[in-house]
């Protein structure tokens, strides 16, 4: 610690920009699993990824090098205690009636926004084409855009910026005049980090259903939880058959995520029908009708 290194929790922050960034032009070694460009401190900061032994050394040496060339190098032998002191007396414990309990918001905090239920039938345009390993940053930049994190309306406005800077502007454009936003992608679609705003903010851009060859597990869960549809094409070459701006419907997609997993878009641009599927557990078909989590947990805590 003296030499300059600094232990923190194995969490998001310094991963995702949100502390300890490297100056500009800076190097600094992660042993953390992102590196991804721009996203911790500025695109010039030049973050490597290695392991604890790498960063140590380097820590007391000032320089990157191979451990095992360190003759002097000896691990410390740690004993573990046999409990652990437990203070939570900084904790503000909530009384037992919740409700009297006031909430407190800062300018830059405002309310989530929430879902609409799932229509019988999407109707919209393709907003968006991208290819395929599309992350999380890339739909949502982390770095001096997290700031904006607890404000969507205000993040949403920077989602895809990296990758078409238009996106948003046309996307709620599309939203406001009534039509729906859908994402076309190839494979892994949604791979990197398992940040929920990749989802939530597009949902509040308008976009409801994202079809793609592949979506990753995590994106995939994120994007029913609001209410997003998660759809595949039945056959991946079908993905050429789309380009940006197409008119795009898919008749009975509630029946279709209510039951088989099998649907229909069709491609008015292009006068083309492309088959697509949906697999989704009971419960997940549950929460997309509802159109998102919330709604869905608002409803089952009505019924008591």
């Amino acid at each position: 610690l003296a030499s300059g290194a600094r232990l923190l929790e194995n969490a998001c922050g310094f991963c995702i920009g949100n502390s300890m960034s490297p100056a500009t032009n800076a190097v600094s070694l992660r042993t953390s699993n992102r590196n991804f460009e721009g996203r911790s401190g500025t695109p010039s900061a030049k973050v490597f990824l290695v392991s604890p032994e790498i960063a140590a050394v380097a820590a007391i040496s000032g320089r990157i090098m191979d451990p095992r060339t360190m003759d002097d190098l000896k691990y410390p032998r740690v004993i573990l205690p046999k409990s652990f002191d437990i203070d939570d007396s900084m904790f503000d414990k909530p009384p037992v009636d919740r409700k009297v309990v006031k909430i407190v918001k800062g300018p830059g905090i405002r309310p989530l926004p929430v879902s609409k239920p799932l229509t019988d039938n999407i109707t919209g345009v393709a907003a968006i084409k991208v290819g395929d390993k599309i992350t999380t940053d890339h739909i949502m930049p982390a770095g001096q855009r997290l700031k904006y994190r607890s404000n969507i309306e205000a993040y949403a406005q920077f989602v895809f910026e990296g990758v078409d800077k238009d996106f948003a502007t046309r996307s709620a454009k599309n939203r406001d005049e009534g039509l729906q936003n859908i994402i076309i992608a190839g494979d892994s679609y949604g791979q990197g980090s398992s940040r929920e705003h990749a989802a939530m903010c597009p949902m509040f851009l308008g976009v409801k259903a994202v079809v793609a060859k592949s979506i990753e597990r995590i994106h995939f869960a994120n994007l029913v939880n609001f209410g997003i549809v998660p759809l595949s094409f039945a056959n991946p070459a079908d993905y050429d058959k789309i380009g940006i701006d197409d008119k795009l419907s898919i008749e009975g997609i509630r029946q279709a995520v209510e039951g088989e997993g099998k649907a229909m878009i069709k491609n008015e641009t292009k006068g083309v029908n492309i088959p697509v599927k949906v697999r989704l557990s009971d419960r997940q078909k549950e929460i997309i009708v509802a159109g998102g989590l919330l709604n869905y947990a608002k409803a089952r805590a009505a019924k008591g």
